[in-house]
């Protein structure tokens, strides 16, 4: 357990002025996250407009991903060297010129061209958003204030599954992206207003004194609580990503059969569970903070065993068992959290943004790769495109997560053990602290 000098506070840390910053940051990470997601409730419309096959389909989440992913570690960096309003900032401007320029395009290139600025954007938001919680609130309460964050960046995940969908079907797209897009503008106010880097006296990034961007990611990466952070974040949050993002919509209405409204309601079920349990994860992480990557590794259990059943389901799953599979996946959207929690616990403040980065990079990477192998199966087994699609053609779709599941437990299970023998050896007393639930770092 660390201990240094503490700086001088302009601002209370957990006061009102710490929840009023975190209010502004999180207004963007709502809207990054409705854009993010807004593709998932009009794949089926984005396939008519463009004139595109399922992998043409699928390139659209796939890049966007890409990008996102890609961009991590050097925003974190950069997050670490000019703090989380000049980059939310600048995401916030990327993602409203690439929902506006989707609304009006009509060509297949163009709106690639539209989905590789929102990743850009996005890329920016949620890991600009932790710095802040990490900055203002105390190591006690960021657990519960880290999960916070993801229950409500859910609301923009709720208003993509239903006020969106709504509007693609009674206004058209342009209409629809274009307001979607003009929100954006509100949402720079309120950040332009609210919003400081931190509650220190020192303007430079509270007490740090920052090393070069290299080498503070390479620093990030050789710690094993890191990587720890990174394989959870992996492995519980890309199933949950892939059927929000673009496949579940499709799944549920050409695979099983249900009706649009039906599917939406699912998906926005799947938001309900995740701000439902997201307090109970963080009051489990808090509660033990030894056991986080156990807890994960139950969340992922759940999500295998949902969608092994349903694969498996002779013919048509009932509509309960689709309920239990969203359910069960959606726990993974905070169950992935738990990474970034990790991270904070194995690295200083000097480095929250380089290890939030590649923490970020993990479950993206892995939507990716399951993005574009659902992408691949489908069109190997229904050559014809979407007017094709059925249940057989989604079973061995769908059954691509399992090797990115398999990899990511490994990965976890490995790390687990590197990250604690680690701790034990810089801080025998720290270490026995955290085994007996008090929330520690290791630095």
């Amino acid at each position: 357990m660390t201990s240094s000098t503490t700086p001088a506070l302009r601002y209370p840390l957990d006061g009102r002025r710490a929840w009023a910053v975190w209010a502004a940051a999180i207004s963007v990470y709502v809207l990054a996250v409705f854009h993010r997601t807004s593709l998932g409730v009009a794949g089926l419309e984005a396939a008519e407009r463009f004139g595109i096959s399922s992998a043409q389909l699928s390139t659209f989440t796939i890049l966007q991903v890409l990008v996102y992913a890609a961009m991590q570690l050097p925003v974190g960096a950069l997050l670490d060297r000019f703090g989380s309003k000049r980059l939310l900032g600048i995401g916030l401007t990327l993602l409203t010129a690439a929902q506006l320029g989707f609304a009006f395009v009509q060509s297949y290139p163009a709106a690639l061209a539209c989905r590789v600025l929102l990743g850009m954007g996005d890329a920016m938001v949620f890991i600009s958003v932790l710095r802040l919680v990490a900055v203002w609130f105390s190591p006690r309460r960021t657990p519960m204030v880290t999960q916070i964050t993801g229950v409500l960046g859910q609301l923009g995940a709720l208003a993509a599954a239903g006020p969106l969908a709504a509007a693609l079907a009674h206004f058209g797209w342009t209409p629809s992206y274009t307001v979607a897009a003009s929100v954006g503008v509100l949402t720079g106010v309120a950040l332009v207003a609210v919003v400081r880097d931190s509650p220190y006296a020192d303007h430079h990034r509270e007490e740090l004194r920052l090393r070069a961007l290299a080498r503070a990611l390479r620093d990030a990466w050789l710690v094993p609580g890191t990587r720890l952070g990174l394989w959870s974040h992996f492995t519980s949050q890309f199933a949950a990503n892939m059927f929000t993002m673009l496949w579940g919509f499709p799944f549920l209405v050409a695979g099983q059969g249900l009706s649009s409204s039906t599917a939406s309601a699912l998906l926005m079920v799947m938001v309900v569970t995740t701000v439902v349990t997201s307090p109970l994860v963080g009051t489990l992480t808090m509660r033990f903070p030894f056991s986080r990557s156990t807890l994960v590794l139950w969340i992922v259990a759940g999500a295998v065993a949902a969608w092994t059943v349903v694969l498996l389901w002779p013919g048509r799953a009932p509509l309960w068992l689709l309920v239990v599979l969203v359910v069960l996946i959606a726990v993974g959207g905070p169950g992935s959290m738990i990474g970034f929690d990790l991270a904070r616990t194995f690295n200083p403040p000097t480095r929250i943004g380089s290890a939030s980065g590649i923490v970020n990079t993990g479950g993206f990477v892995a939507t990716l790769t399951a993005v574009a192998l659902v992408g691949v199966v489908l069109d190997h087994v229904a050559p014809a495109g979407p007017s094709t699609w059925d249940l057989d053609a989604f079973r061995p779709a769908m059954a691509v997560q399992y090797p990115v599941w398999a990899l990511g437990i490994v990965q976890i299970l490995r790390y687990r053990r590197r990250a604690r023998r680690a701790a034990r050896e810089s801080d025998p007393e720290a270490y026995a602290a955290m085994q007996a639930g008090e929330s520690v770092t290791f630095h």
